[in-house]
């Protein structure tokens, strides 16, 4: 996974680490969310 120029991002575990990076980054933001919502 490639971010900006010349930047190479390798996570733990390869595709599998890549993935759980993403599916942790949606639950964070799900989670903040709501929080927001709870909290206004």
């Amino acid at each position: 996974m490639r971010i900006g120029r010349g930047v190479d991002v390798r996570p733990l575990g390869g595709g599998r680490g890549c993935l759980g990076m993403i599916l942790l980054s949606l639950v964070l933001s799900v989670g903040l969310t709501v929080l927001l919502n709870l909290l206004a």
